[in-house]
């Protein structure tokens, strides 16, 4: 695992592998929650009416990764325009959840380079895997090597809606 995904230090921002002008960061001071709970709450099926008081609790509870636009201009900061979140024990398991891309910022390959960053990111964890569920991006996970499950007959869900 990456140490500066947790401890006293924000982590430094990673361009590797991410488009030019653009770079991932886990610093959770660096994300804008608004606009987070703006984007999955009002644009992400999965999401639609999320209160922001169950999103910031989310955010709170995972590892968080922002996709961020470098001013180029000079000295401004950072625009945020994708956000998603990891549930994980750092071990066995992760969960990647809340994948979005600002519509502003799609159709440049964002979405696979922020999954794929992801994926890299977690892997010197030794994770058994990486799960997600996506009613309509499977061709985006797939360039990153996720599968359908095997055998989908072994999981099971407990659902308290």
């Amino acid at each position: 695992m990456n140490d500066t995904t947790r401890g006293d230090r924000a982590p430094e921002p990673v361009t590797d592998g991410i488009p030019a002008g653009y770079e991932v960061s886990t610093d959770p001071d660096r994300l804008d929650l608004a606009l987070i709970h703006h984007w999955l709450s009002t644009d992400a099926y999965w999401a639609l009416g999320r209160p922001r008081e169950r999103q910031d609790r989310a955010v709170a509870g995972s590892l968080n990764f922002g996709l961020y636009e470098k001013d180029t201009a000079g000295g401004g900061p950072a625009r945020q325009v994708g956000y998603a979140r990891v549930v994980t024990d750092h071990t066995t398991f992760a969960w990647l959840c809340d994948v979005y891309i600002a519509p502003v910022a799609r159709g440049k390959g964002l979405g696979t380079a922020l999954v794929t960053h992801i994926r890299d990111h977690l892997a010197p964890c030794g994770l058994r895997r990486i799960l997600l569920a996506t009613g309509d991006a499977h061709e985006i996970y797939a360039r990153v090597g996720f599968e359908p499950l095997a055998d989908p007959g072994k999981w099971m869900a407990l659902g308290f809606r």
